[in-house]
């Protein structure tokens, strides 16, 4: 019998921060799971680490890839359950019975399961919330306000799945979300308590900018060049109130 979820887990010589992510897997009270490590031909300790860790339901592959959307098109690729989970290196859920919560809410076959994520950092300390909050209602037209909810805060029936756009570099998880949505019959929100730990140093925010280039490009593919242009006018007080915070978390 296949599984509700399939966590899907990027590697790559990330044998400092997987740990953290194989633990909270194992502290799940739900076993209704499959958990895909997908390697890119680590050359420290990540794969061996991976091995020792206590997950009966642990597929593990590894060879090159080229880059995170690639390793996440194969990890699609390979899955068998219903919903897909991104859990990256180093992110965790936010406690033991988060896949229990899902496994209630996907009851009916919600094209989507989404909720809320918290910032922590390498410790596993929580140093904020996210910028952007998880509506209560989510829909495609909503992510023409950004990103509102994270990726690995969004679960994904499989059916629904397309391959990531690999011409997206840094944001094709902007793109693929629109994309599942718009296929969405019915999104059900899992409630204010955070479902995902982010660790806050991922690879979008080592490239910002670029980021946020490649997301005005997939909002007008999306939503239309002026929707893009307007919305981003909207967006400037939202970007300078998160300039003065972290200035003043600085001081």
């Amino acid at each position: 019998m296949d599984p509700l979820f399939s966590i899907i887990t990027v590697t790559w010589n990330a044998a400092a921060v997987v740990g953290t992510t194989l633990q909270s897997v194992q502290r799940q009270t739900s076993s209704d799971y499959e958990m895909l490590i997908i390697d890119g031909a680590s050359t420290d300790d990540t794969l061996s680490i991976v091995r020792q860790a206590s997950i009966a339901n642990l597929r593990v592959f590894s060879e090159p890839d080229n880059g995170l959307y690639d390793a996440m098109n194969k990890g699609i690729a390979l899955a068998r359950g219903r919903y897909l989970i991104f859990l990256n290196a180093g992110d965790s859920f936010a406690d033991e019975t988060v896949l229990a919560r899902l496994a209630v809410l996907s009851a009916d076959g919600p094209g989507v399961i989404y909720g809320q994520t918290q910032l922590v950092d390498a410790s596993g300390k929580v140093v904020g919330k996210r910028h952007l909050s998880a509506p209560k209602r989510l829909s495609a037209a909503s992510f023409a306000s950004g990103m509102l909810v994270c990726h690995q805060a969004f679960v994904a029936r499989r059916d629904l799945a397309p391959q990531y756009d690999l011409k997206y570099r840094l944001s094709a998880d902007y793109d693929w979300c629109i994309r599942v949505l718009k296929k969405s019959q019915s999104n059900v929100y899992a409630g204010p308590s955070p479902i995902i730990s982010y660790l806050s140093d991922g690879m979008t925010t080592r490239h910002h900018r670029a980021s946020l280039w490649e997301r005005f490009r997939i909002m007008c593919h999306h939503y239309g060049t002026s929707t893009a242009l307007l919305r981003h006018l909207s967006f400037i007080p939202r970007y300078i109130k998160r300039r003065m915070g972290s200035s003043a978390n600085k001081q």
